[in-house]
């Protein structure tokens, strides 16, 4: 029995049991030392204490670069929102919402734009023309050709995902196809955990040979504002930025006040009209949050 200790990325918890992944992609089965009171999560790192037969003790958890609360994950680099090109249509303000709560966490978001197999949707198209001109990554993808799989492969590599988006449009099966060169990772992991029997409330990660972990979550699932002052909500725009220092007044929230850049910026096609409503819908929910709690 070895006693030194490694660190490594929490998997997954299950049955009181943590899943612990080293740099040399060993998995190891780890008890908690029993001194240890902090609340441990998915993709936090770890200090573990490796035994013989692939156990472990986990005795320490290292600091967190973040943490969200639904889905309980630690240490997320990248948000992977996922729309289909077509059935079901795009919806441009969840879409946006997403995109401003990445933003908030300080994750990097990418649209995935799936099922580009099938032919386009009027508000894909829109997607396409505007969010990759706006500066935010957007991947065409389709399990069936294969498309884009290479490209976001290579957007996580490194990297902790989380898949995010409505229903239907194919985040199972891009998971899948993602986890498909990773089978024996996956299958090892799968029979230590016992894949499928467990409720959808654990987080699990997966990693890929290709590098990075995906969790196998369905991504953000609150949508309720996070507490922020009306004000602070364009900066999570990023789109809006350039345009802030040429507006009148300082605190400018881009809604009614005269000689707003921003609202020039709509009206000249610079900034998309659908991406501005959904900004104002954003900052309203705001103003009467702010109204009910004075």
């Amino acid at each position: 029995m070895s006693e030194k200790r490694v660190e490594g990325l929490i998997l997954k918890k299950y049955s009181g049991f943590y899943y612990v992944q080293d740099d040399q992609q060993n998995i190891f089965e780890c008890k908690l030392r029993g001194k240890l009171k902090s609340l441990v999560l998915s993709g936090d790192r770890a200090i573990i204490l490796p035994l013989e037969d692939g156990k472990g003790i986990l005795e320490e958890v290292l600091p967190r670069e973040n943490e969200l609360y639904r889905p309980r994950i630690a240490n997320v680099n990248t948000v992977l929102i996922v729309m289909a090109s077509g059935r079901p249509s795009p919806s441009m303000v969840l879409l946006d919402r997403l995109l401003f709560l990445s933003f908030y966490n300080n994750l990097v978001p990418y649209i995935i734009l799936n099922k580009c197999d099938l032919e386009a949707d009027p508000k894909a198209r829109l997607i396409q023309d505007y969010y990759p001109r706006a500066g935010i990554n957007l991947i065409n993808t389709s399990v069936i050709m294969g498309t884009g799989i290479e490209a976001l492969k290579k957007a996580i590599k490194g990297k902790i995902a989380v898949l995010a988006g409505p229903s239907g449009v194919g985040k199972s099966s891009l998971l899948n196809t993602l986890l498909a060169g990773s089978q024996v990772k996956t299958q090892e992991v799968s029979q230590k955990i016992g894949r499928g029997k467990h409720t959808t409330r654990h987080v699990e990660l997966f990693p890929l040979d290709s590098g990075g972990w995906v969790a196998d979550t369905p991504g953000f699932s609150v949508l309720d504002m996070p507490e922020l002052k009306s004000p602070e909500l364009g900066k999570y725009f990023p789109d809006f930025a350039p345009y802030f220092s040429d507006c009148r007044f300082r605190n400018c929230l881009h809604f009614k006040e005269n000689d707003c850049e921003v609202k020039r910026m709509v009206e000249q096609g610079a900034i998309a009209q659908f991406r501005y409503q959904n900004y104002l819908s954003m900052l309203e929910e705001l103003m009467e949050n702010e109204r009910c709690y004075k």
